[in-house]
């Protein structure tokens, strides 16, 4: 099987490379494909060195899977014509995940929406990946009405200049002079600011959790009221989550289904201070959930703490699970 993966030099790319490898997912040959100032280096795949090309080189050798993360803009230009040669493309972009005839796949919830649909399906944001996890199994046996969720994202999410920066003021106690990725210093501060601001007042990222929840759990009246925060934590993203259902619940029902919900563990003890946290959940592609209770406030209403690796089970995880998908259907050439 011949594999591309555009962007294949940022963080996602490289995670990427590494889930392909962890997984044996079966490439005979990987096309590295980045941005004309990459093009010419070196990166490896499987221990050996492969060039990295630009897009329209690898359009025309017509690889049967492409993996994007390199933007949206990149991807609305060049998903299309890898689409067109045949290939399979996952974009981690934000171009194609509202897209009626693009599916929006998490592959524990809805693979089945891929079928009718175009060869490019989208990977979910990451904040939404680890949250629709957890409320999968509750939706099902509940009905979600409202959900009113925080985020507390790592600067990765931003990328690996967001990441520069938090250690370059770590280091020396101020902020970085040359090209910073936030409008203000992030060690030692919280930013109630991801992604762009827009006319209603809150952010791309936080529409995001509205939309895209809404699509992947098939339902148009499921409100999601969000507030996404940037906080000085290197990796792992975490969310508080209050979540209203239509019908009743127990707690001990809610922990039975998210403890068998594939991909979910829950790490609940409060009297022993176990509870889930980024630093233990990155470098894993576990959903972790923890301080499970009913709010005592309002009638049929739960809050969750739910902690993931937003460039793993948030990105890169996820889109090769979806291309395992494929393989398993037989929509893609096995080696």
């Amino acid at each position: 099987m011949k594999v591309a993966i555009v962007g294949v030099t940022g963080l996602v790319g490289q995670m990427m490379r590494r889930v392909l490898e962890e997984r044996s997912f079966p490439v005979t040959e990987l096309l590295a494909v980045a941005s004309d100032k990459s093009v010419g280096k070196q990166v490896k795949f499987n221990g050996k060195d492969v060039t990295v090309i630009a897009p329209a080189t690898a359009v025309e050798q017509r690889p049967d899977l492409v993996l994007f993360s390199a933007g949206g803009t990149t991807a609305q230009e060049w998903a299309p014509r890898f689409e067109a040669t045949g290939a399979w493309v996952i974009d981690n972009s934000s171009a194609f995940r509202m897209d009626a005839d693009c599916a929006l796949v998490v592959p524990e919830i809805n693979t089945s929406s891929i079928v009718g649909k175009r060869r490019i399906i989208a990977n979910p944001n990451c904040s939404t990946i680890q949250m629709v996890m957890a409320l999968y199994p509750l939706h099902q046996a509940f009905g979600i009405q409202r959900i009113v969720v925080s985020t507390y994202q790592s600067v990765s999410g931003t990328g690996a200049n967001a990441i520069m920066q938090l250690h370059t003021e770590r280091r020396s106690n101020c902020r970085i002079a040359d090209n910073p990725a936030y409008p203000h210093r992030i060690d030692m501060n919280v930013l109630p600011h991801c992604d762009v601001f827009l006319d209603n007042d809150f952010t791309k990222e936080e529409m995001k959790l509205h939309h895209e929840t809404r699509k992947i759990l098939g339902s148009d009246s499921i409100m999601v009221n969000a507030t996404a925060v940037r906080v000085p934590v290197s990796g792992g993203h975490s969310e508080s989550i209050n979540v209203r259902f239509e019908k009743p619940f127990e707690v001990a029902e809610v922990r039975s289904m998210l403890e068998e919900m594939p991909g979910v563990e829950v790490v609940d003890d409060p009297a022993h201070n176990q509870y889930p946290m980024p630093l233990d959940a990155e470098g894993k592609d576990t959903v972790f959930v923890g301080r499970i209770r009913k709010d005592f406030t309002q009638d049929n209403t739960l809050n969750l703490w739910v902690v993931a690796d937003n460039l793993r089970k948030g990105a890169a995880t996820n889109a090769v699970q979806i291309a395992q998908y494929l393989l398993e259907q037989g929509l893609l050439p096995a080696s």
